[in-house]
């Protein structure tokens, strides 16, 4: 930063005052060297060289701490420090440090008026120098001249030339400056200190030099056409600071002249007083003073508006609109502040339409700044008046910005809209305030909650006092039941959400006292009154009930509100204790009572169940409340005896299992009334399955009969979930009609699904207590005896006829082979049970047929209750479609299926994107992460197969049909889950070409390469995932391709164009594109024992062990060919190493450091550090283009254009990937010391070995 020497100040200050009229400028004698604020002349070569040389001395001495000479004061040594330095440390009191400075301008006002300026540029982050010419001294022509932002190119600087009364001020700094990091906009609290620290000197100057120097003509016009200048500057540190500077000014001139308005009406009182005290011909000393002290008011606040305008016009005006937003949002929030503070002159329409403008600025820090601006306005009553032709004019915008897309603007906008509801007459429409309350449903939940307090402000709370209810509706709850009802109704007619939950904890924060008080509720659902509910009603004030009780208990958002369960403090825990407490008093006597009354309603008793998992159950032995125990089980009996609907069932069950917790006093008594109860369902089951089967008959009942037994294992299945009903044996009753049903097919499907579900939880629960407990070996090939019949049933059900029977069979074989294979891989004695191949077969058969089936033909001409069913109907099925493939994707990503499994589920990745997109795709990921090498196998499968499906319906050279370029297109997709990360994804990759390229020439070496491939178009496909590939590996994928050329004579054609396709994408580099293309037509031909040798490596899985010797006296042929090399030679960017003299073709999965001697005609292990790899490595994508004997291909009609090209030479794309080694350093190896790797590609054996760090990747 600059610095400003005091002894030099002086000397300027001094020089100033006598030579202001008749001196252009200053002897040179009178400069310090280095010094930073100056006089002098800047267009001579040798004041240019200078100015260079202190800029340079500057930015080298910028970081040091910078104070002036330490000058002897009574004795001692005071360092002082300049402006900049005392308000960026903050270490002393503001006021102290105006104090000084307002003292040294009285004393010397043009050193403290340079010493201010230089403050401002240092706060602007300059590292540069200011020169002052005095303006008296020049022509008007030469001043308006000198007006300008220049570069000067001979010295490298740029100057800024503005007035600054009475100076001409040159500020000159380096043209790096301009890189955007400057103190207002610095991270860290150092700097955000800073900025408050220059905004409360601005604030305290103004507020200091009221009373004296405000008015003397010549601080005020320097300061603020010094702010003016620079906030015309093309540099956005200048811009900012001085922008900030001046509207702080102009925020603390308004300040001044509130003060001078009530001193002004002090003074009229005075003067009045007087006038009337004294007698009419008298004159008086003191009226004389009063009379003047009251003109002086008069007078002050014309120059206050005169300078306030001078601020708005000549920085307001100019910046509020500037291209960097921050600037932006400085002049609205001050604006704003302006219109509170001063709105007799600020409040009009003049002023308020910059902040209607301003509300459609595109960052949504601005807008923010307006609508928190608009709040402090409409907050008072006194300044609503004023408002109303931009209440009309920007409403609607104000109301569409609760829908912005930053959550922050779109909650003020709300809170803003409340105040304009409360303080401005029919300011909002009612259709307004509809929309506005369905916001309560929305998932951010701070714009919920603000709706939230919208809705209970306009629509659940009374403004005045409670004599303003309806007598009829005050009772004993006062207005509480009113708003309840008016609750009840508001969700009722919200036709678009079900969702009472989101609606509750909208209102929490302000309406927690109403939502509390579950005695005025359950009131409303007991007592007979004159307005009694409707049905609806009555159930939607019971799942009210739930849901507040649930909030109350649980103390965090709902699913969706959050993202994790929030931390109560001690307070918050405290206040859930207390409602926990109020929970279970109030209900353990209501609860029984609202259960008798609506036990014939499923979907209210079903709510209603749910409570007393909230309860704080201790409150039954403490409060000696066990009496209410018995009458709640009972109910809860009855209830189960009544009902067979699922949800209410289950809801029975859970209330038995929290009362029977072990822990509780009352658990014996709860024990007691479920064993009665299952003692009960049993019975009732044998003896109507006793009743059932018939010797020679087989199973044979009425309709009646069926129901019966059809209920009841409803009622088994629902409390075997969560209750252990083993004592009763109820797997060989259910796996008795399993199995009946498979052989005969006879059985209802009512009578199978609660079987199917018995005989699951029944395994479940015996699986359960031989992992809780060691078990013999004879009960371990029992259960697992059991487990795989139990699968084999699963199995037949999966081709069941009916649709729901088959779907719960899957679901329940999914989850019963992965919690078996979890136990099995946790305790190698559990019970294991893997699927065979033909139960995989099956299961995946059944996901083709259920859930990528073909969609039916859409119905036209329908209703619209007709579509809304429809589109209803449409969302379950997606949702249970969803659920089927997740839980079989679970068993593949687990590998308790076959990973080339996944296969299948690949093939419909594209077309099913929308619906199955994320499931596919979450799969293909975990996968991956699981095993690289298995995961890239099943890509190429996947693709393989769609290819060979292609094949036999559209032949085998045809490229231009749709199918073809779907298969391509999920062939980029796939390559794109590989991430810019090419090293992590190397083996994948390149086993996807090794794959690929086998598979493209399979059935051309029986006729010696002489016909075309059938699959030879299958290049086509993998060349789009050339671009995932290292520089060193294209090479080897190139090299490994040649091997299956041995004729490249015959390869000529048109046909050939996809090897032409997929060779271009593998090289590297122009000069290894004519390198190899020159090379061509000599293609060393491979005898066929060296292929098949070749190809016996790679099947065998590792290279055949060679001897040092052998390595260094011969040279292995499955190096790269010379071709090959001479083009690595001559490519464009070398890669490095430790001999930079020869640079040879790598490796597949060698470090980029490995490189050939060819003094000593062996492989060499050389080091290399992650800086080497650093270096940039070029990727060519597929569109690459060559001339020679291959002239330029083109795509052909139909298939992805954007691969044609049409260039005459080769055109290189500017892709770049700059590669990492994981550590640092890539670990030594080489054929003397070959080092196996966990998956070694066979291409890659051919050539080297997999480096360690990488195979940990």
């Amino acid at each position: 930063m600059l610095r400003l020497e005091g002894e030099k100040n002086r000397r300027l200050g001094h020089l100033g005052r006598e030579n202001a009229i008749h001196d252009e400028t200053v002897p040179e004698s009178t400069v310090q060297s280095g010094s930073c604020l100056r006089n002098g002349n800047l267009q001579t070569p040798r004041g240019k060289r200078k100015v260079q040389e202190q800029c340079a001395r500057i930015q080298r001495n910028s970081s040091r701490s910078r104070r002036r000479p330490s000058q002897p004061q009574n004795g001692e040594v005071v360092e002082a420090v300049t402006l900049f330095e005392v308000v960026s440390m903050g270490k002393r009191a503001m006021q102290s440090v105006v104090d000084d400075w307002v003292e040294a301008y009285i004393q010397d006002r043009d050193v403290a008026l340079l010493d201010l300026i230089n403050f401002y540029i240092q706060c602007s982050g300059c590292q540069g120098m200011v020169t002052a010419e005095m303006f008296q001294s020049l022509c008007n022509s030469d001043v308006m001249q000198k007006m300008t932002e220049t570069f000067d190119e001979e010295t490298g600087l740029q100057y800024k030339k503005f007035m600054a009364y009475p100076w001409i001020l040159t500020v000159t700094w380096p043209v790096d400056m301009d890189n955007g990091d400057y103190p207002l906009i610095k991270p860290g609290p150092y700097w955000k200190k800073f900025k408050a620290n220059f905004c409360e000197f601005t604030a305290v100057l103004i507020q200091q030099c009221q009373y004296s120097i405000l008015y003397d003509s010549y601080l005020m016009d320097t300061v603020i056409s010094l702010l003016t200048g620079l906030a015309d500057s093309r540099v956005r540190a200048f811009r900012h600071t001085s922008t900030l500077a001046a509207v702080k000014l102009l925020t603390a001139l308004v300040r001044v002249n509130l003060n001078l308005d009530v001193s002004k009406c002090n003074a009229q009182r005075l003067y009045q007083v007087e006038k009337n005290r004294i007698s009419v011909k008298r004159t008086n000393q003191r009226l004389d003073q009063l009379e003047r002290k009251r003109k002086e008011y008069e007078q002050k606040p014309l120059e206050i508006e005169n300078m306030m305008n001078a601020i708005f016009k000549g920085t307001f005006l100019q910046r509020y609109r500037d291209v960097i937003p921050e600037i932006r949002a400085v002049c609205i929030e001050e604006l704003g502040s302006w219109m509170k503070m001063y709105p007799d002159t600020f409040l009009n329409d003049s002023y308020l339409k910059y902040i209607g403008w301003m509300l459609y600025d595109k960052q949504p820090e601005v807008r923010l700044k307006c609508l928190l601006g608009l709040q402090g306005i409409y907050d008072k009553k006194e300044l609503v008046s004023k408002m109303d032709l931009f209440t009309s004019r920007f409403k609607d915008r104000i109301v569409s910005m609760t829908l912005d897309k930053d959550h922050e603007v779109a909650v003020q906008a709300m809170k803003l809209l409340m105040l304009m509801s409360q303080n401005c007459e029919d300011a909002l429409s009612s259709e307004d305030c509809e929309t506005l309350f369905q916001f309560v449903y929305t998932t951010h939940r701070p714009l919920a909650v603000a709706a939230g307090e919208f809705l209970y402000k306009r629509l659940l709370s009374y403004q005045g006092t409670e004599e303003e209810v309806p007598p009829k509706r005050r009772g004993k709850f006062g207005a509480n039941t009113c708003y309840i009802r008016k609750l009840i109704t508001f969700f009722l007619d919200s036709e678009l959400h079900k969702h009472v939950t989101y609606l509750v904890d909208s209102l929490w924060d302000w309406a927690g006292s109403l939502l509390k008080d579950w005695e005025c509720m359950t009131t409303l659902l007991l007592e007979t009154a004159e307005e009694e509910l409707s049905d609806a009603q009555e159930s939607a004030l019971i799942e009210i009930i739930l849901v507040t009780v649930r909030e109350a208990a649980e103390g965090h958002p709902p699913v969706g509100r959050g993202a994790a369960k929030k931390i109560l403090s001690a307070k918050e825990k405290k206040i859930q204790l207390e409602d926990c407490t109020k929970i279970t008093e109030h209900f353990i006597v209501v609860l029984p009572q609202l259960l008798a009354k609506y036990s014939a309603d499923a979907e209210k008793v079903a709510n209603l169940l749910q409570i007393p998992q909230y309860y704080d159950l201790d409150v039954y032995s403490t409060g000696r409340l066990e009496k209410h125990v018995d009458a709640l089980l009972s109910v809860v009996k009855a209830i189960v005896a009544e009902h067979s609907d699922m949800d209410v069932l289950e809801a029975c069950s859970r209330t038995y299992y929290v009362l029977c917790n072990e822990e509780l006093a009352i658990h014996k008594m709860a024990d007691l009334a479920r064993t009665q109860l299952m003692d009960e369902l049993v019975d009732k089951l044998n003896k109507l399955l006793d009743d059932s089967w018939h010797e020679g008959e087989g199973f044979c009942t009425d309709e009646e009969g069926v129901c019966r037994i059809y209920s009841t294992l409803r009622r088994i299945a629902a409390f075997h979930n969560a209750h252990n009903l083993t004592k009763w044996n109820l797997y060989g009753k259910t796996s008795k009609l399993l199995v009946f049903e498979m052989e005969y097919g006879s059985l209802p499907v009512q009578m199978i699904l609660p079987a199917l579900q018995c005989t699951y939880f029944a395994l479940l629960w015996q699986l359960a207590s031989v992992v809780e407990r060691s078990s013999s070996k004879e009960t371990l090939l029992a259960l697992n005896r059991e487990l795989r019949f139990f699968c084999q049933i699963c199995a037949c059900y999966l081709s069941h006829k009916d649709q729901d029977l088959s779907e719960k069979a899957f679901m329940i074989l999914c989850d019963l082979l992965m919690i078996v294979s979890h136990q099995s891989s946790l305790d190698d004695e559990a019970v294991g049970v893997l699927p065979n191949a033909s139960l995989q077969s099956k299961m995946l058969l059944f996901i083709q047929d259920h859930v990528f089936m073909e969609e039916k033909e859409e119905i036209k001409d329908l209703t619209e209750e007709e579509e809304r069913e429809k589109e209803s109907y449409k969302l379950n099925d997606l949702h249970r479609r969803r659920s089927l493939l997740a839980a079989y994707c679970k068993l593949i990503v687990f590998t308790v299926v076959e990973m080339s499994a996944a296969a299948e589920i690949y093939k419909h990745y594209m077309k099913t994107y929308n619906d199955f997109g994320d499931i596919i795709k979450e799969t293909l990921s975990r996968t991956r992460h699981n095993n690289k090498i298995q995961s890239a196998r099943t890509l190429i499968l996947c693709l393989q197969q769609l290819f060979q499906k292609h094949t036999e319906t559209h032949g085998s050279t045809n490229s231009m049909d749709s199918s073809f370029t779907n298969i391509k297109e999920l062939a980029r997709r796939f390559s794109l889950t590989f991430g810019w990360d090419q090293v992590k994804s190397r083996e994948s990759v390149a086993m996807i070409h090794k794959e690929g390229i086998e598979f493209a020439f399979q059935g051309a070496a029986g006729v010696e390469g002489k016909c075309l491939p059938p699959n030879l178009n299958f290049l086509l496909i993998i060349s789009e995932f050339s671009n995932k590939l290292l520089k060193p590996d294209k090479r080897l994928v190139y090299s490994y391709l040649k091997r299956y050329i041995t004729e490249p004579a015959s390869c000529r054609g048109d046909e050939w164009h996809p090897l032409v396709w997929y060779r271009n994408s593998l090289l590297a580099n122009e000069d290894e594109e004519n390198s190899v293309i020159s090379s061509l037509r000599e293609w060393s031909p491979t005898s066929r024992s060296k292929t098949s040798s070749f190809k016996r490596k790679l099947s065998n899985g590792s290279l055949p062990e060679t001897s040092h010797t052998e390595t260094t006296n011969k040279t292995p042929d499955f190096l790269c060919t010379p071709e090959l090399t001479a083009a690595a030679g001559k490519s464009r960017k070398k890669l490095k190493s430790q001999d930079t003299s020869f640079q040879e073709c790598l490796p597949f999965f060698c470090p980029v450091g490995l490189s050939r001697r060819h003094s000593e005609d062996m492989i060499k292990a050389e080091d290399f550090s992650a800086e080497d790899v650093g270096e940039e490595v070029d990727v060519v994508g597929a569109d690459q283009v060559c001339d020679g004997v291959y002239q330029p291909c083109t795509w052909p009609t139909g298939a992805d254009q954007s691969l044609e090209t049409t260039h005459p030479h080769p055109c290189y794309t500017g892709s770049r990937w700059r590669g990492q080694i994981k550590g640092g350093r890539a670990g030594q190896s080489g054929l003397a010391e070959e080092k196996e790797g966990p998956v070694l590609l066979a291409a890659a054996e051919a050539v080297g070995t997999v480096d360690s760090d990488y195979a940990a990747d």
